[in-house]
């Protein structure tokens, strides 16, 4: 059977297509939802989605968890969690815009190697720093801390932040900053009020980058706090998942669909801008 480009025909299997893989995607998640949902403690060997029975008791176990001296743990970790992503969030995107600019905008020595160095460092994962972060950290002072872990996460997510912002800043003519040069604009006020406001695409990627990041990271977290109180949610979602068949797969399934709504809520807000940002900044070097 031929089909034409416009034949009703090509359309109805291109969208079957695109619904079949939809449901291979959405399945996992599905499947996450169904168990956080469902009683008891073990997943069910089964593919389908549709819970037979519903229940609240894992989302309760989970947002009602408490510390031995009865304050209200997961509201303590989720603080801990808002603070950390949102401070690495703030820091290496400033960071980031700054050096962009830069390397975008000035010609110095060491520019090209620069930036080379930034592509170097996304080859190799953040878990390979661990001991050197451990040691500087230690150093400081900051071991234990959260605003030891809001430096790491925000030097972890610099590199592939400059690179994207990097890129997004070429597009933007550069007759806009020379007009604002002859106005008697210094390069600072030009940066703040004509670059940032045009490059808010791009910024608004970085910036979700940075935060999911901060938000999901567990080895390092693991690595630098060893107070309960000092946990992010990726170190709550460990403790019920323990060895010999002691885990709790149902408030952990609670846990993973609570922790995901901050990062599906940023997606929402800022899915406007993230077409933008990813084609435009991942484009050019």
């Amino acid at each position: 059977m031929t089909f034409s480009r416009s034949t009703p025909a090509r359309r109805a299997l291109k969208h079957a297509i695109l619904i079949v893989f939809i449901g291979i995607t959405l399945m996992p998640i599905a499947l996450v939802v169904r168990k956080a949902v469902t009683p008891g403690k073990q997943f069910e060997l089964t593919l389908n989605p549709i819970p037979e029975t519903v229940t609240t008791a894992h989302f309760r176990k989970v947002l009602g968890k408490r510390a031995g001296d009865g304050s209200w743990l997961f509201g303590r970790q989720l603080l801990n969690s808002l603070l950390v992503s949102l401070g690495a969030t703030l820091l290496g995107v400033l960071l980031a815009c700054t050096a962009a600019y830069a390397f975008s905008r000035f010609r110095f020595p060491g520019r090209s190697s620069g930036m080379m160095a930034f592509l170097v460092a996304q080859m190799f994962p953040g878990t390979l720093l661990m001991i050197p972060m451990y040691v500087i950290l230690g150093r400081l002072g900051l071991l234990n801390h959260l605003l030891g872990l809001v430096l790491v996460y925000s030097t972890t997510a610099l590199p592939f932040c400059v690179w994207m912002l990097k890129g997004y800043f070429d597009t933007i003519p550069r007759e806009l900053e020379e007009a604002a040069l002859i106005d008697g604009a210094s390069r600072l006020r030009i940066f703040y009020t004509i670059v940032l406001p045009l490059a808010r695409p791009a910024i608004a990627v970085t910036a979700l980058f940075a935060f999911m990041t901060a938000w999901n990271e567990y080895i390092l977290a693991a690595t630098f706090l060893n107070r309960e109180e000092l946990y992010t949610l990726p170190l709550l979602l460990k403790s019920y998942v323990g060895q010999h068949g002691s885990a709790d797969w149902g408030a952990f399934a609670a846990g993973a669909v609570i922790v995901s709504v901050p990062i599906v809520a940023l997606f929402y807000a800022l899915q406007k801008h993230l077409v933008a940002g990813l084609t435009s900044g991942g484009v050019k070097g």
